[in-house]
């Protein structure tokens, strides 16, 4: 194998090293060969050559750490591939050993500013002047007077109204007068009152001067009347009033739902209440759980008609105060203690309890303590409940809507009191139409023609928003066009027993 080939095909690369000696051998045949050198071993020094011409070195500006010059490695002209010994393919140029940088040669440092020099100050300006210590300045001449501008004047504090109803009146016209003097005397005289003079003017005051004479200008005070009472309203409260003999029981019956039956007896209670103050008292006696003791009365307990039922023995045998106080246990109070509510039972079972000989034991127990007793009657006509109570009843109270439903059910109850022998009870009854909504409609006409040849008064209220919602019904919170209308319907439901 060649030397310039490898075992794969390929030129190899050349050896430096091991090709000189070859060329040298081949050249020189008599010179013995070189003794081979170790890798380790450093490389002969070059021959010395004749130093060139020195250059002049181009300044640094600051030192870098080399201080040698280079040489450039001289070669025969002609180069062939065997080069002499001298030759050295790896290294181009070589630092001559005998060059010796002068030791006096220092680079230039980078530029400093001088030492001594320092930037100009910030100026100053020059200090406020000062006026000579003799220099006193010409007095300033005096301006010529302007326009002088009043000063605004205080108002003055208004005088103590005592003073006013002492002497009667003040020559000034003042600033805050009292009404009390115009009103107590009618008039301001002249000349006032001496201080020790009492202040009601005398019997006959002389008519007073013209208010030119007097320096002010007159002043009129109205007192505001108060409307004159409605002669309708305080009869109708004197009938409320008035003794009505015996305890009464009023029953508010339409065997429709949804025409206020609850709401009337809950606002005729409320009515009676406040114009007789005590004995009055709500039943719920509807037997499909009524809502008469959530919109009446304040729940200061859950007891109802069934707990009153259950101690209806033990609270019969009792007289006085004393069943007066423990029935009280039993019922609810309005917010202004007006009337007294009996809740009714919200099981239906307990419908079956409320048979024709427990109804009676209960009114007559609640004549004992109440002197006008409301009830809030079921719409199931057939029931002995039901009818004990028509039986019982005083006053009978036909409630309804202007509506033709409502009204040809309120019809028909009364053709069926008819029927089971209790006329007299269906032709005293009053109607009572309350208006569901603002405002007078056609048919409400009709409906009061009709049964003011079936009972024997109709009683028309009209509507209230406080009513509307369907919750607590407060008697203070109605319109008083609103309460003078149940003034009106309670007197005459009362009125036959009135004496």
């Amino acid at each position: 194998m060649e030397g310039s080939e490898t075992g794969w095909g390929r030129p190899a690369e050349p050896a430096p090293r091991w090709r000189a000696l070859l060329d040298r051998a081949r050249h020189r045949g008599s010179e013995p060969p070189e003794p081979e050198r170790r890798v380790e071993d450093p490389l002969p020094p070059p021959e010395p050559l004749a130093p060139p011409e020195p250059l002049p070195l181009p300044r640094r500006a600051a030192p870098n750490g080399y201080a040698g010059r280079a040489q450039p490695v001289h070669q025969p002209a002609e180069s062939p591939y065997g080069a002499d010994r001298g030759y050295r393919a790896e290294a181009t140029y070589r630092v001559d050993p005998a060059y010796r940088a002068e030791p006096t040669y220092r680079p230039e440092q980078t530029y400093r500013p001088e030492q001594a020099y320092r930037p100009e100050q910030t100026y100053r300006p020059e200090q406020t002047y000062r006026p000579e210590p003799g220099y006193r300045p010409e007095p300033a001449y005096p301006a010529e007077p302007g326009p002088r501008v009043p000063e605004p004047r205080r108002p003055e504090p208004p005088e103590s109204r005592y003073a006013l109803l002492e002497n009667g009146y003040r020559p000034d016209p003042p600033q805050a007068e009292s009404r009390y003097a115009l009103l107590e005397t009618g008039y301001r005289p002249e000349s006032g009152y001496p201080a020790s003079a009492p202040s009601t003017p005398p019997a006959l005051p002389p008519s007073p001067p013209p208010a030119a004479d007097r320096g002010h200008a007159a002043r009129v005070e109205w007192r505001p009347q108060a409307p004159a009472p409605d002669p309708e309203v305080e009869r109708a409260t004197a009938v409320l009033r008035r003794d009505l003999g015996t305890p009464r029981v009023l029953a508010f019956a339409n065997p429709k739902g949804g025409v206020h039956k609850t709401t009337a007896t809950v606002l005729a209670a409320a009515t009676v209440g406040s114009v007789r103050g005590r004995g009055v008292l709500a039943w719920d006696d509807n037997e499909l759980r009524g809502t008469l003791g959530l919109r009446a009365g304040s729940a200061r307990h859950a007891r109802t008609i069934r707990h009153l039922i259950s101690d209806l023995a033990h609270i019969e045998i009792l007289e006085g105060a004393t069943l007066t106080d423990h029935l009280d246990d039993y019922l609810r109070h309005a917010s202004d203690n007006s009337y007294d509510v009996l809740a009714g039972e919200e099981s239906p079972r307990f419908a079956q309890r409320l048979d024709q000989f427990t109804v009676k034991r209960v009114l007559e127990l609640l004549r004992r303590t109440h002197e006008v007793v409301c009830v809030d009657t079921g719409n199931n006509v057939e029931s002995a409940n039901w009818r004990t109570v028509m039986q019982a009843a005083d006053q009978l109270v036909v409630t309804t809507v202007p509506r033709e439903d409502a009204a040809f059910s309120a019809d028909w109850m009364l053709d069926l009191l008819h029927e089971v022998g209790m006329g007299e009870l269906a032709d005293n009854a009053v109607t009572l139409i309350s208006c569901p909504t603002p405002g007078r409609s056609t048919l409400q006409d009709d409906l009061e023609r009709h049964f003011a040849t079936r009972t024997r008064a109709v009683a028309v209220v009209p509507y209230d928003p406080a009513l509307e919602t369907g919750s607590s019904i407060e008697y203070h919170q109605l319109q008083p066009e609103t309460r003078q209308a149940w003034l009106r319907a309670a007197a005459v439901m009362l009125e036959p027993f009135a004496r």
